[in-house]
C-alpha cells in the first residue's frame, strides 16, 4: 500500500505525522517514524526537502549562463592584474586579448559590462601580443595585456 502512495499521501503523512490505511477491511495507523521518505534528484535539478517544504533548483548551465560566467571570471582576473600592477583604483585602462574561440563571444556579448567593471576605455581582440600576462580561465590560458591609458 505504501508503494502506491501518491504525492498527496506523502504530504499527508508528513503533515499529520501518521496515515490511516485500510487493508483487507482493517484499519492500520502508519506512523511517520515507521517510513523513510526519500527524494530523488531530477536530472539537471537539485531537490531538497525539510519540514514539509520541498525546493527544486534547476542547475543546468545554459550557453548564456556559461558566457556570463566567463565574462565575470574575466573581470575578476583583470581586476587582479590591476592590483598586481599597482594601478590606481580610478585608472582607466586598455585591455588587449589574444583571440580565443571559447571566450571571444563572451567578451563581445558583455563588452560594455566588462568595460564598466574594469574601467576599460577599450577591449581589443588581437591576433598576437609581444608582451602579455597569462590568465587561466576554465583550464584555458588567455594572453592579456593591461595598460593604463
Amino acid at each position: 500500500a505504501v508503494a502506491q502512495f501518491e504525492q498527496e499521501d506523502i504530504l499527508k503523512i508528513e503533515r499529520e505525522q501518521q496515515y490511516k490505511l485500510q487493508l483487507e477491511g482493517e484499519e492500520f495507523v502508519l506512523q511517520l517514524h515507521e517510513v523513510e521518505i526519500q527524494t530523488e534528484d531530477i536530472p539537471g535539478w537539485l531537490v531538497a526537502s525539510d519540514a514539509g517544504l520541498t525546493v527544486a533548483l534547476d542547475v543546468t548551465i545554459t550557453d548564456a549562463l556559461r558566457k556570463e560566467g566567463n565574462a565575470r571570471e574575466f573581470i575578476n582576473k583583470v581586476q587582479n592584474l590591476r592590483k598586481d600592477k599597482d594601478f590606481q583604483v580610478l585608472d582607466r585602462i586598455k585591455v588587449s586579448v589574444v583571440k580565443n574561440a571559447t571566450f571571444e563571444e563572451a567578451l563581445n556579448n558583455f563588452r560594455e559590462y566588462i568595460s564598466n567593471e574594469i574601467l576599460a576605455r577599450d577591449i581589443a581582440l588581437v591576433e598576437t601580443l609581444d608582451v602579455a600576462d597569462e590568465i587561466e580561465m576554465n583550464e584555458e590560458v588567455l594572453q592579456v595585456k593591461v595598460e593604463v591609458v
